[in-house]
């Protein structure tokens, strides 16, 4: 269950938020427990268990830390029982999402050597894994580190790895970031007001632009070698990278407006990443809860930037990002697209960056796209061969003449190409800036300003809500792009 889907839309979430404002103050965290466990048991009845077990892990494995800590003479227990911890934690990762991946290339290590294959049974990957494993991390190296103290309440725990808002495609929630809400939390009718406001917003992202932008590039990546001309490669890709931003940070955008409404406040996740100046600009911008993360619990660890030696600095960024592509998939696409991005973090803080910020400006933008879109190549083809050929056709090895059948063939009507447009348009801040400063030319010349700008803000917001739900009805189209995750 997604929050495009239907059944989220006008039954579980209008259910859970009467029940869980009819709850008493006592009963909100159980009442939102019970609905996020509903709401991910309703596509992984079965690995609702390897949830819970990894709650409950995680919950004794803080408390034993405390423990040994808090004694007089532990000999070091309470950092066996954190590595222990942690330990558990990546062997349950590894465990359901690489394992497919190790045998399928032992498979093919042992077919070239003539020898018998691996017979095993695929291994489902539970859904949301990657997200739920990383904030249980979170927890216990916060423990660990004394930021925080751990969970008195098992059940409390529960909610923070299991709530619904971003289990199943982020925001990465930390713990300290929330553990005062879990245990103390204020609501308000503007906090629930917004809330509504950036679900819709976000919804919209999902639903207006990015599932017609996934279907022009669908398209592209369908088309075969000897089908695919340059420009269409590149409205391809493009379509891809708009659909990718648009279809994250929607999610992101309803996982805040969700919190807000239960009268959480999750921090942002997305910052208009396409007017990045520089690789680097770009991760401070792209799913920041994940850079965060990785900054706070690998990156530090391994010395950061402090070591003397560049040398390791350089290679500490570098381990970085290929983590970063092993944690999005289990595929080579994703290793190649991590390590990609981890060159470049490379050669521009080894001087790239330092040289770009001499040149003009728009040069700067053009280069981090380029960078982008080739990157995003890797990330959305099936394999490796599949993303050298499109990577060929993109540079003209196939031919560039483009005639309009095969235009039709990747962007089914004229409506989609005014979607790409407005893509490019949204991807960019020139939307809030305008409305900015129209407020603010409104506020100082026009009386009753802001009730016409709050009424204004209403239509609009109704309009793309009833667009949604037109599209929803029309289509069952609704590409979900992070059941590898």
């Amino acid at each position: 269950m997604v929050f495009s889907n239907p059944i989220f839309l006008f039954a579980f979430l209008p259910i859970t938020l009467v029940l869980y404002y009819l709850s008493t103050k006592r009963l909100k965290n159980i009442t939102l427990l019970l609905a996020s466990l509903f709401f991910y048991s309703w596509g992984e009845t079965f690995y609702l268990i390897i949830m819970l077990a990894s709650i409950t892990s995680n919950y004794y494995a803080a408390k034993l830390i405390y423990f040994f800590r808090t004694t007089r003479d532990n000999q070091g227990l309470d950092k066996v029982i954190f590595i222990i911890g942690i330990f558990v934690n990546i062997i349950l990762l590894f465990t359901f999402k690489y394992t497919n991946f190790i045998v399928e290339n032992m498979n093919s290590l042992l077919y070239f050597i003539h020898m018998p294959p691996i017979y095993m049974k695929p291994i489902h990957l539970p859904l949301g894994i990657s997200f739920f494993t990383f904030q249980a991390i979170s927890y216990i190296v916060d423990v660990y580190r004394k930021e925080v103290a751990p969970q008195k309440s098992l059940l409390g725990l529960a909610l923070y790895i299991s709530l619904f808002p971003q289990l199943i495609a982020g925001p990465i929630v930390r713990y300290h970031d929330v553990v005062q809400q879990i245990n103390h939390r204020f609501h308000s009718i503007n906090l629930f007001s917004s809330g509504i406001t950036r679900f819709i917003i976000g919804l919209s992202k999902k639903i207006l632009i990015a599932n017609p932008l996934a279907e022009i590039a669908d398209n592209a990546f369908a088309l075969t070698m000897h089908e695919i001309t340059a420009p269409m490669a590149w409205l391809g890709i493009l379509a891809y990278s708009l659909q990718i931003y648009f279809d994250f940070s929607g999610y992101s955008d309803m996982a805040i407006g969700l919190g807000r409404m239960f009268g959480f406040r999750f921090f942002e996740n997305f910052n208009y990443p396409y007017i990045a100046r520089n690789m680097r600009d770009f991760w401070r911008r792209w799913h920041i809860s994940l850079s965060l993360w990785f900054k706070d619990y690998v990156y530090i660890p391994l010395g950061g930037s402090r070591d003397k030696s560049e040398t390791r600095v350089l290679l500490n960024l570098f381990i970085v990002f290929l983590l970063t592509g092993v944690w999005h998939g289990a595929s080579w696409n994703f290793i190649i697209w991590g390590l990609f991005h981890g060159v470049f973090l490379v050669i521009e803080r080894a001087g790239l960056a330092n040289a770009m910020k001499k040149i003009w400006l728009p040069f700067q933008h053009l280069y981090t796209i380029f960078v982008i879109l080739i990157s995003w190549v890797f990330f959305r083809s099936e394999n490796l061969t599949d993303s050298i050929i499109y990577l060929k056709s993109m540079f003209g090895l196939n031919g560039w003449r483009t005639n309009e059948l095969m235009f039709n063939q990747v962007v089914a009507s004229n409506t989609y190409f005014v979607i790409v447009c407005l893509g490019l348009l949204f991807a960019t801040p020139i939307y809030p800036t305008f409305k900015k400063k129209f407020r603010d030319i409104a506020k100082n010349n026009f009386s009753g300003t802001t009730k016409f700008l709050y009424m204004n803000e209403v239509i609009i917001l109704s309009s793309c809500m009833f667009l949604c739900i037109l599209r929803i009805a029309a289509t069952t189209y609704d590409p979900f792009i992070y059941f590898r995750f």
